[in-house]
C-alpha cells in the first residue's frame, strides 16, 4: 500500500518497512533519476538508461507500477541480464547455426535447379508432356524444395538478428527490423519462390522472326519457361556459403586484425582475395559457369520459334561470339527473352574481357629489380639515340595532365569539409536520438514501446553512419598522404639531399677507415716479422761477447791459453751458428804499463816481450786445463 504526503509518498515493501520516496512527477526529472525497488533503500541510484535494451526497458514504466502497489519488483531489471562470456558463446553457437543453415539452403537451391533443368529437357526431348504424371512429380519436388529454401532463408535472417542483438547488446528483435532489412529479406523470398508449379498451364507467344525475313510468328509456350529460368537467381547462395566458409571469415586471429584496421569481412572482400590468390582459376570457373547457363536459357527462350536454336551447341556458339564480342550474325536471337540474354552476356564478356586483361598484365608485370635493370638499360639505350626528348615531352604531358600539389589541397581540403559536415551531422543525430529514447523511456507518463523501437533503429543507424564518415576520412588521410605527394614535397627532398649527403660522407669515411686499417695491419705484419729475428739477433750477439772475452782472457793470460770452446747452440730455437771474428784483437794497453813500471829502476835490463805479456800480480795463477763453457 502506498499514501501521499505532501510532497513524498510512503509506500510499504514486502518485508513491512515503510520507505519515504519522491512523486512520480519529480523522478521524471533528469537530476533526480533514482532507482526504488521493493528490497533497497531508499538511497540506491540507478545504474543508468540502457539505450537499446528492453531488459531494463521503460524504467519509468516500471516505477509507475511499483509506486502504483503492484506486484512489480526490481524496476525493469527484473530479468537476469548475461554476461559477456555468455554472449560471447551464443554469438559463436549462433555463427556455427548460421553456416550450416547457409549450407542446408545452396542444397535445397542447388537441388531445385537441377530437377527444373532436368523436367525440363524431358519435356522437351518428347519423353512426356506437361499433362503427365511424371511431369507433376518432378514440380511438385521442386515446390517441395521451394518451400524448405523459403524456410531456411527466414531461419537464416532470424539468426542474423539474433546476432545483431549479441552484437549491439539490444534485447527486442524489432530494433535489428529496419527498411533495408526488411528489403533484403523480401528480395530474397521473391526470388527463391520462383518455380515451375505443378500443372499445365499455356500462353501464346508471338514474335518476329529475324531468321526467316520478318515472319511474324505465334506459339503456344508454357509458362514453366518463364518460371524456370528466374531459379539460375538462386545460384547468389554460393557467394554467401563461400563468405560463411571463407578462412578469413571464421579464423579469429585474422578477424581480429581486421576489426583493428576497420575491414568489413564481407562476400566483395573474399573475392577480392581470391582474385588476388587465384585470379586464372576465378574467371576460368565464372566465364565457363556463364557460358553453360546463358546458352542454356538462350535455348530455352528460342526453342520454341526456331528449330536452330533448338539445338544447345548453336546456342552455345552465340553466346560465345557474344561473349568475345565478335557477332558474326549467322544465328541471332529472334524472341525478347534471348535478346536480353545476349545483351547481358555481352555486358559480362565485356566485364570478363576487362579482368583478364587486368591478370594477365599483373602476370607479365616486371618485378621491381627487373624494372630497375630494364629502366637503366632503356635509359641508357635512348641516351645513345639521343631519344630523350621524347621521353621528356612524355614526361611532361603526364604532369601536365595531372593534379597539381595546390589543386589536389584544394580538393582535399574540400572533402575534407564535406566530411567533417557529415561527421557533425551523424554525432549530433547520436545525440538526438539518445535524449528521444531517454525522453520517450523516463520522461513521459505512458511509454510507446513502437515509439522507442523507432528511435533506437535511427540511434543504430546513426552510430553506422558515424563510422562510415570516420572511415571516409581516414581513406581521404590515406589517399592525401601518397607515396608521390611525398616525393614531390620540397621538405621531403631537401631531406632526401641531406640524407644522400649524410651517406655519401659515411661511405667516404668508411672508405678512408679502410685504408688506414690496411696501412694498420701492414704495419703490424712487419713489426711481428721484426719480433721473430729478434732471438736470431740475441743468440749473434751473446755468441761475439763469448769470443771477444775469450780473446781477451787469452790476450792477457797466454800461458792459460786453451782450445775454446764455443757455447752451446741450444740458446734459443732461433739460434744459428756464426762465423769466426777474422780480425785481430788489439793489444792491451795495461801489459805496456805494467812492462814500464818494472822496468824503471833497471835501465840495463833487456826487455823482452815476455816481460811485457807478465802479469802485474807476484804469483801466478794455477794453470787451467779446462775453459769453463
Amino acid at each position: 500500500m502506498s499514501m501521499g504526503r505532501g510532497r513524498f509518498v510512503v509506500s510499504a515493501n514486502s518485508g513491512g518497512r515503510l520507505l519515504l520516496r519522491k512523486p512520480v512527477s519529480t523522478v521524471s526529472i533528469p537530476g533526480a533519476m533514482k532507482a526504488y525497488s521493493g528490497g533497497r533503500d531508499a538511497g540506491a541510484e540507478e545504474a543508468g538508461v540502457a539505450l537499446v535494451g528492453v531488459h531494463s526497458e521503460y524504467p519509468r514504466f516500471g516505477e509507475e507500477r511499483a509506486l502504483g502497489g503492484g506486484t512489480y519488483k526490481g524496476g525493469g531489471t527484473a530479468k537476469h541480464k548475461p554476461n559477456i562470456g555468455y554472449r560471447l558463446g551464443r554469438r559463436k553457437a549462433l555463427f556455427e547455426k548460421r553456416k550450416r543453415i547457409s549450407d542446408y539452403a545452396l542444397v535445397m537451391g542447388m537441388f531445385g535447379i537441377i530437377i527444373m533443368v532436368i523436367e525440363n529437357e524431358l519435356s522437351s526431348a518428347g519423353v512426356y508432356t506437361k499433362a503427365s504424371i511424371y511431369s507433376q512429380a518432378l514440380k511438385t519436388l521442386i515446390s517441395m524444395s521451394t518451400v524448405i529454401l523459403l524456410g531456411l532463408i527466414v531461419a537464416y535472417h532470424a539468426l542474423e538478428v539474433q546476432l545483431f542483438m549479441i552484437d549491439n547488446c539490444a534485447d527486442d528483435w524489432r530494433i535489428a527490423m529496419t527498411w533495408q532489412r526488411i528489403a533484403q529479406i523480401a528480395l530474397e523470398l521473391a526470388i527463391c519462390a520462383v518455380h515451375p508449379i505443378p500443372g499445365q498451364y499455356t500462353f501464346t507467344w508471338t514474335t518476329k522472326l529475324a531468321n526467316k525475313g520478318g515472319v511474324i510468328g505465334v506459339e503456344v509456350v508454357p509458362y514453366d519457361v518463364t518460371l524456370s529460368l528466374p531459379m539460375f537467381f538462386r545460384l547468389y547462395l554460393i557467394c554467401r556459403v563461400m563468405l560463411l566458409h571463407s578462412k578469413l571469415f571464421t579464423d579469429a586471429s585474422s578477424r581480429s586484425i581486421g576489426a583493428l584496421n576497420r575491414i568489413n569481412f564481407n562476400t566483395r572482400f573474399v573475392l577480392k582475395t581470391l582474385m588476388t590468390i587465384c585470379p586464372g582459376t576465378v574467371l576460368l570457373v565464372f566465364m565457363v559457369s556463364l557460358w553453360i547457363i546463358a546458352s542454356w536459357t538462350l535455348r530455352q527462350c528460342e526453342r520454341f520459334h526456331d528449330e536452330e536454336h533448338a539445338n544447345l551447341l548453336n546456342a552455345m556458339w552465340l553466346i560465345a561470339i557474344t561473349f568475345l564480342s565478335v557477332g558474326f550474325g549467322d544465328i541471332v536471337p529472334n524472341t525478347y527473352c534471348g535478346r536480353g540474354i545476349a545483351v547481358s552476356t555481352g555486358i559480362m564478356g565485356a566485364g570478363c574481357t576487362a579482368l583478364l586483361v587486368a591478370v594477365v598484365s599483373r602476370k607479365l608485370e616486371l618485378t621491381r629489380a627487373e624494372k630497375h635493370v630494364h629502366n637503366f638499360m632503356m635509359d641508357t639505350q635512348l641516351t645513345k639515340r639521343g631519344a630523350g626528348c621524347t621521353a621528356l615531352l612524355v614526361t611532361v604531358a603526364s604532369r601536365k595532365l595531372e593534379l597539381t600539389r595546390a589543386e589536389k589541397h584544394v580538393h582535399n581540403f574540400m572533402m575534407e569539409t564535406q566530411l567533417t559536415k557529415k561527421l557533425k551531422n551523424a554525432a549530433a543525430n547520436v545525440l538526438r536520438e539518445t535524449w528521444l529514447i531517454y525522453k520517450h523511456t523516463r520522461l513521459v507518463k505512458r511509454v510507446h514501446p513502437g515509439r522507442v523501437r523507432t528511435h533506437q533503429r535511427k540511434f543504430l543507424l546513426a552510430i553506422y553512419a558515424l563510422r562510415k564518415v570516420k572511415m571516409d576520412q581516414r581513406k581521404l588521410m590515406d589517399n592525401a598522404n601518397t607515396i608521390t605527394d611525398m616525393a614531390k614535397d620540397p621538405f621531403l627532398l631537401q631531406t632526401q639531399n641531406t640524407v644522400y649527403e649524410i651517406v655519401s660522407d659515411m661511405s667516404t669515411r668508411q672508405d678512408t677507415i679502410e685504408e688506414r686499417l690496411t696501412s694498420l695491419e701492414e704495419k703490424l705484419t712487419s713489426l711481428q716479422e721484426q719480433m721473430n729475428t729478434i732471438p736470431d739477433i740475441m743468440a749473434r750477439c751473446l755468441q761475439q761477447h763469448w769470443e771477444r772475452t775469450e780473446q781477451r782472457r787469452n790476450y792477457l793470460h797466454p800461458d792459460t791459453a786453451a782450445v775454446p770452446t764455443p757455447p752451446s747452440s741450444t740458446i734459443t730455437p732461433y739460434a744459428r751458428p756464426l762465423a769466426s771474428a777474422s780480425h785481430p784483437w788489439p793489444p792491451s794497453p795495461v801489459g805496456h804499463q805494467a812492462a814500464r813500471a818494472h822496468s824503471a829502476p833497471e835501465s840495463t835490463a833487456a826487455h823482452t816481450p815476455t816481460a811485457q805479456l807478465a802479469p802485474t800480480s807476484p804469483a801466478p795463477a794455477p794453470p787451467r786445463t779446462q775453459l769453463p763453457s
